[in-house]
């Protein structure tokens, strides 16, 4: 299957993704032409292969090089300030050493045609200080401990501590934001996207649950969510003042790392949000569906995200995240509901998905999710860069294997249309000679 659509070009403000791919991170503001591009985004993916000091190194480089077919590629969520985090090698942007080994990175994906977000990430109260390199203490916008949590790299393995201190000057955070934009475009990247989703400080925030304050950034809506608004404007500050290279990601669902309001709450506040984002005409708004895996504390609540905020938002584009095939990413673009469409674990093990998608070729690398975030005693590129694009899987087949790889789909999609129009047959045979069949309508 072709699909037209993602593969259109696309504009966010004087840049342009080749296609509406995001290996989870492109944006463009206008529809173009249709040249055979993608409107596909890699998905900002935690790794943990970068080195002890936070570092991305050439083997990073490599990683997001292959996946480079995505229109926009969204790096991994990237610290802005050393946090107690779970993960040892996540990636940062507040030193020299952090910017200029991002800057390989960029490098790598400009060479091969695509464009670079940076996900910037602060993770508030579902941090660690025995995870942190200078001790810091763990913060939150209200002192409110998150249920759950596992630091299997501490003894013991505790979960998030249950006196995380309040943060008394929330414009010191919002600042780290605007130096974050600043070092990643530094760094070569092409614009930056605020990480306000799955349980970070920015969605800590918002929702009324891990945010009882009675100052101007919390109690109402409109003020529980000043503290996203004000990081998304010092984030244009930071990258010289371009709204169009900056994007935010929420997921209103919630259920991630113990969030979620109840559902009449997380409308008011998100719509009031996305609203007030879009006034901003920032590149564009990504909204993750609601995932039952991530759901662990069962707080999470199924939404059509299409039907409560997608008429909200004008000046921004859309981007949906969550378990998309690439047929129904392909109906959301074309039938406008979403712009982009970014994809998250299919990326992980097919660096060339685009192509694959366009060209109809199968998604038959496995995936070992024990390999996700690495492991002790075995090489950083196992799981990580060791996943074959398709030419050089296919040079392992036999000619007999590469045949059945090429006739299967084709027979597989013979028979569906064979199974559908012989239904329509005798829905038609019953109701021409029988009348027992009565269309219902919706």
């Amino acid at each position: 299957m072709p699909l037209p659509n993602l593969q259109s070009q696309l504009k966010l403000g004087s840049l342009t993704l080749k296609n509406r791919y995001l290996s989870q991170k492109t944006v463009i503001h206008h529809l173009l032409t249709f040249v055979g591009v993608l409107s596909v985004v890699l998905a900002s993916l935690t790794r943990d292969r970068n080195s002890p000091n936070r570092v991305p190194e050439e083997i990073n480089a490599q990683y997001y090089a292959q996946r480079a077919g995505a229109g926009l590629i969204m790096t991994e969520a990237t610290l802005i300030s050393e946090q107690g985090v779970e993960w040892e090698t996540a990636p940062g942007i507040f030193t020299k050493e952090q910017i200029e080994g991002w800057s390989r990175v960029a490098s790598a994906v400009h060479e091969k045609g695509s464009l670079i977000f940076m996900q910037l990430w602060h993770i508030g109260r579902v941090a660690h200080p025995g995870m942190d390199a200078n001790g810091s203490p763990t913060l939150s916008p209200s002192g409110i401990a998150a249920k759950g949590g596992k630091f299997r790299l501490l003894p013991g393995s505790p979960g998030y501590i249950q006196n995380p201190e309040v943060i008394e000057d929330p414009w010191k955070i919002i600042d780290l934001f605007r130096q974050g934009a600043r070092n990643a475009m530094e760094a070569g990247c092409d614009g930056v996207e605020i990480h306000s989703a799955n349980g970070y400080l920015p969605h800590q925030f918002l929702e009324s649950h891990s945010n009882t304050r009675t100052d101007e950034w919390g109690g109402s809506p409109e003020n529980r969510a000043k503290f996203t608004i004000e990081a998304v404007k010092a984030a244009i500050r930071g990258v010289g003042g371009d709204a169009k290279r900056v994007g935010i990601k929420l997921s209103p669902c919630g259920g991630s790392q113990d969030m979620g309001d109840p559902k009449d709450t997380l409308i008011r506040e998100y719509s009031y949000l996305i609203t007030e984002l879009d006034k901003l005409n920032i590149g564009y708004i990504q909204l993750a569906r609601y995932f039952s895996l991530m759901d662990t504390s069962a707080r999470g609540t199924p939404l059509d995200l299409v039907k409560a905020f997608r008429p909200l938002i004008k000046n921004s584009l859309v981007m949906f995240n969550g378990g998309f095939t690439g047929t129904e990413a392909e109906e959301f673009v074309k039938s406008g509901k979403a712009d982009l469409i970014s994809f998250g674990l299919p990326f992980i093990r097919t660096p060339d998905l685009p192509e694959r998608l366009f060209k109809g070729k199968p998604l038959d690398n496995a995936l070992d999710m024990t390999m996700l975030y690495g492991g002790k005693d075995v090489p950083r590129s196992r799981g990580y860069t060791d996943f074959p694009a398709y030419e050089e899987w296919s040079k392992t087949l036999s000619t007999g294997q590469r045949v059945m790889n090429s006739v299967v789909p084709v027979i597989v999609l013979l028979l569906k249309n064979v199974m559908l129009y012989r239904n329509v047959f005798a829905l038609w045979v019953r109701s021409t000679f029988y009348g027992d069949v009565k269309l219902k309508q919706n």
